[in-house]
């Protein structure tokens, strides 16, 4: 399996995802996972000695030019052909690579997804799902979290569809129950699009829905996947995050339920309802995301879940 990382990609990069990179082969030492580090190797230079060790598990890829967080996504990618993110597109295209990662530019990420390797037949619109801890210590999947922030009900039923097959491809989660995350329990609350979707999931006998859910019930034991529009799943998820800065960084409490608020366990978070593995994570990312960010894109790539998306899909327009 070979996965392609963008060492380029983020606030701290290349040092914090060659640290990454150090974490996972050491820590895994019989991975069947190689890297195509793919980069600008006068900056990655001073830290490739962190990986010395493990020249057999990797493949430095040069890309000397580097997409801006702040950059416009399309014209980025159109005037840096040579940029990271585009070369990491390249070799996932060409099937180089067996999936992608990066922590850079959200937009260009997506953009070069869609552009690429394209939409799966039959979904509308791609989505990301983002782990919500819950206080028995499991999570939920949170979609949209952020990059759909306008939708229409056929599309939170497809993500309701693409929560239940990640969760329970990636999970092992038999039955997912799904929540519509909306201002009330009972149905005919919401604004127009929670009105419009509810009825549409609760017809869909292919989806374990379980009514609607509301801020209050983000983290407890509700529902295993969470749809929504990318606005207000942002909203929820910065809230998320801000109570791990508030009440860990900033205040120095200990507790196993709050370590679940730092994204970097999780790593990033897959584009779902494209044609090939890709993940993304905050700009703000560490090593250790990036270690479990490669995590995730091998038990996307081992468990098949595109091959998933797309049987699943098929079935449903046929």
């Amino acid at each position: 399996m070979k996965i392609g990382l963008d060492i380029m990609g983020g606030d701290f990069a290349p040092a914090e995802a060659i640290k990454g990179v150090q974490q996972y082969f050491e820590q895994v030492p019989d991975s069947s996972v190689h890297l195509l580090l793919i980069g600008d190797a006068v900056q990655a230079a001073p830290f490739l000695s962190l990986i010395g060790n493990y020249q057999h598990r990797y493949t430095f890829i040069e890309a000397a030019e580097v997409i801006g967080m702040h950059e416009h996504p399309t014209r980025a990618l159109k005037e840096k052909p040579n940029s990271s993110i585009a070369v990491g597109f390249g070799l996932l295209q060409k099937g180089k690579a067996d999936a992608f990662i990066s922590a850079g530019n959200t937009g260009a990420m997506m953009v070069g997804a869609l552009y690429t390797v394209k939409a799966i037949d039959g979904i509308l619109r791609p989505t990301i799902a983002t782990p919500l801890p819950r206080i028995d210590g499991k999570f939920s999947f949170l979609l949209d979290s952020g990059i759909n922030a306008d939708c229409k009900p056929e599309h939170l039923v497809q993500f309701a569809e693409m929560g239940m097959l990640y969760s329970y491809n990636i999970l092992g989660i038999e039955n997912p129950r799904v929540g519509l995350l909306n201002l009330g329990e009972e149905e005919g609350k919401g604004n127009l699009l929670c009105q419009a979707t509810y009825p549409l999931l609760k017809a869909d006998t292919g989806i374990n829905f379980v009514g609607n859910v509301e801020g209050r019930d983000l983290f407890f034991d509700k529902a295993d996947v969470i749809v929504c529009e990318g606005f207000v799943g942002n909203v929820a998820l910065k809230m998320a995050e801000s109570i791990y800065d508030i009440f860990k960084v900033r205040k120095g409490f200990e507790d196993p339920f709050l370590e679940n608020f730092n994204f970097e366990i999780y790593g990033g978070t897959p584009i779902l309802g494209i044609n090939s593995p890709v993940i993304i994570s905050h700009g703000i990312a560490h090593a250790l995301a990036f270690r479990n960010m490669i995590d995730v894109a091998s038990r996307v790539v081992s468990t098949n879940l595109i091959g998933a998306f797309k049987e699943h899909f098929k079935l449903k327009d046929a």
